[in-house]
């Protein structure tokens, strides 16, 4: 195989500067692709030339293959990186781009379509000895079956799109009565994000964890592992804070599930980068025969970087090079140094259900790319958070000597978060790094949903953070010494014995131009005043407490679409039952009553599209 000149990358956002980034220091030239939306988007400016390839919608734009294949015939580009999500695990791209005689960056289609679906990649792993969780994978779809099936199988059930992924198409069933309304749900999500509503239907573990190997194949028939990742702590069967490697992993377990995946990815002669997804036993101490095959990814994965930063290797660069024909480095030669955290920075709010937020990023910062911290991100200060994507800010990675080390390292990063006006997870992610389960490594995928006080709204905790920054009245962490500690004034940087053993920073700062949050200060009222990762307007250190709710009505929380009116005008409800189902953002949402009364009137049908901030039904006004 030749080597590559020019690669264009089918994607957008953090992947496609993450693999200009890689390409540049090989000297290889980039094209990007953009939408109407990304016209301006940072991948773009980055990379050596640009194409536009459509509207708004990825669905007339980043998922059409023509468009990329003449993008890629129009510059002259011989390789074509997906990144992840969009063409790069469609099995026709890649013979499309084959056909078109250029090289495409991943495995061949054959291999994406024996892992593409969940249902035959469990029937290929049985058959390789890789073991897998008891569920049903059949070919007959009438929902009552599906139901009996699930009655077998025994409560909780989840119930999985086959062309699932990224939490999308997928539903924990509890009890029966329950069934078909949850299929029902999960199958028009699964229709509306992958064109397809195929599902399955698997047991489900009731402590599980979710550890995955990285697994690269080359031409020459070579497969290796680079080790495990522990991505257990998830909000919406969505990764929020992945490491590597595992907590609590031994050696005889790393032997079983490394060779369990290896197998995997040798059944289906797998070539490029991929990871082999296991569903563990979270109960206790890891076992040898305590995890089970949930899936192969035939893809680069968004937390790449924490196997990068333990072993060394730049997973982009071996994609790269396995494209071009070269072999992979020997397993006996791969060894893990340290230890590696990253948390997703996401526009969202964890209060609000972590519906996604957006609009512009007229502050972003706090967090200074350098020795002890990697930013992988798709966006600058002044970009847009858009409504047709997924709602990453950015990826924070900290690698350290030890687990505890880099846990509060990326504390201190997501505390020192800078983020307006669009609302984030980082004052969310700072608690669920300083529990002291999480310390300890206590984590599954329930984690959050075991936890509802990390949901709570920081307003006071974060008051009384900033309340005890300008009292000086303590004893044994270095705030007795008053220098400093006057608004408009520089501050010491002490550290603080925050929580659990964890050393954290006392973070407290405003937008400033210089990005020293060593300091506490407020330039005006306009300005934002940032406590523990969270952004304040503040007048006179008293909140603006202008935004009320109406519990008269219902709004949309964002711009979507309606899926259904579950109630009709005189309606009664009680507080918490189902009125509208919303899709927004690739995600269907329930919005519930905010009061036992009467339905006034509904202005909208299943099908319409609203906007933030329309008025999706009235209820009756109370006496």
């Amino acid at each position: 195989m030749s080597k590559i000149k020019k690669i264009l990358i089918a994607n957008r956002g953090e992947i496609a500067c993450r693999v200009i980034k890689t390409a540049r220091k090989m000297g290889i030239k980039t094209v990007a692709v953009y939408s109407d939306a990304d016209a301006k988007a940072l991948h773009v400016r980055m990379a050596d030339e640009a194409v536009h390839i459509g509207p708004s919608l990825a669905a007339e734009s980043y998922l059409v293959m023509d468009k990329i294949i003449d993008a890629c015939q129009q510059t002259g580009a011989d390789a074509v990186h997906p990144g992840y999500g969009f063409l790069s695990e469609n099995p026709d791209f890649a013979r499309a781009l084959k056909k078109a005689k250029i090289t495409f960056i991943g495995p061949a289609a054959e291999s994406m379509e024996a892992m593409g679906l969940k249902d035959a990649a469990k029937a290929l792993m049985t058959k390789a000895g890789v073991p897998v969780t008891p569920g049903y994978q059949g070919d007959n779809q009438d929902p009552e079956h599906l139901k009996e099936q699930a009655d077998k199988i025994g409560y909780p059930v989840l119930i999985k799109a086959v062309a699932g992924g990224g939490g999308k198409g997928m539903r924990k069933v509890e009890d029966s009565t329950d069934f078909i309304d949850a299929l029902a749900s999960c199958q028009r999500e699964a229709k509306s994000s992958f064109g397809n509503d195929i599902v399955l239907i698997e047991k489900y573990i009731s402590s599980p964890r979710h550890i995955e190997v990285q697994v690269f194949g080359d031409t020459h028939g070579n497969v290796i592992h680079l080790f495990e990742r522990d991505c257990s702590l998830q909000r919406r069967h969505q990764k929020v804070i992945e490491e590597a490697p595992a907590p609590g992993m031994t050696e005889k377990v790393r032997k079983a599930m490394t060779t369990a995946a290896v197998n995997a990815a040798k059944a289906v002669d797998y070539v490029g980068a991929g990871t082999v997804e296991f569903i563990v036993d979270g109960s206790g101490d890891l076992k040898d025969d305590g995890f089970w095959f949930m899936e192969m990814n035939t893809r680069l994965q968004v937390e790449h970087p924490v196997t990068e930063m333990i072993t060394g290797l730049d997973l982009v660069e071996l994609q790269f090079r396995v494209a071009q024909g070269e072999k992979l480095p020997e397993q006996k030669d791969i060894k893990i140094n340290g230890h590696a955290i990253e948390a997703r920075l996401y526009a969202e709010d964890p209060a609000n259900d972590f519906l996604p937020s957006i609009g512009r990023l007229e502050v972003l910062g706090g967090f200074d790319e350098g020795l002890d911290v990697r930013i992988d991100t798709g966006v600058e200060q002044g970009d847009q958070v858009s409504i047709y994507y997924d709602p990453m800010i950015a990826k924070i990675i900290h690698h350290a000597e030890d687990r505890v080390a880099a846990i509060s390292d990326l504390a201190n990063s997501c505390q020192a978060a800078r983020v307006y006006p669009v609302k984030t997870n980082a004052r969310f992610m700072l608690d669920c790094l300083l529990d002291e389960d999480f310390i300890k490594g206590n984590v599954s995928t329930h984690f959050i949903g075991q936890k509802p006080h990390l949901l709570d709204d920081p307003l006071e905790s974060d008051l009384a953070s900033m309340a005890e920054a300008l009292d000086p009245k303590f004893e044994d962490t270095g705030f007795d010494d008053q220098t400093g500690w006057r608004p408009n004034q520089p501050k010491r940087d002490h550290q603080v014995r925050y929580a659990n053993g964890v050393e954290v920073r006392l973070a407290i700062g405003a937008a400033m131009a210089d990005d020293d949050l060593r300091y506490w200060y407020q330039e005006d009222d306009d300005s934002p005043l940032f406590i523990n990762g969270t952004a304040y307007m503040m007048d006179n250190l008293s909140l603006d407490a202008s935004a009320t709710s109406n519990a008269n009505a219902l709004t949309a929380p964002m711009p979507g679409k309606i899926i259904s009116v579950e109630v009709a005008p005189g309606a009664a409800v009680k507080a918490g039952d189902k009125l509208i189902v919303l899709e927004a953002m690739k995600m269907e949402m329930s919005l519930d009553a905010p009061r036992d009364g009467v339905v006034a009137a509904i202005p909208v049908e299943a099908g319409q599209l609203v906007n933030d901030g329309d008025i999706l039904l009235e209820l009756e006004k109370e006496e």
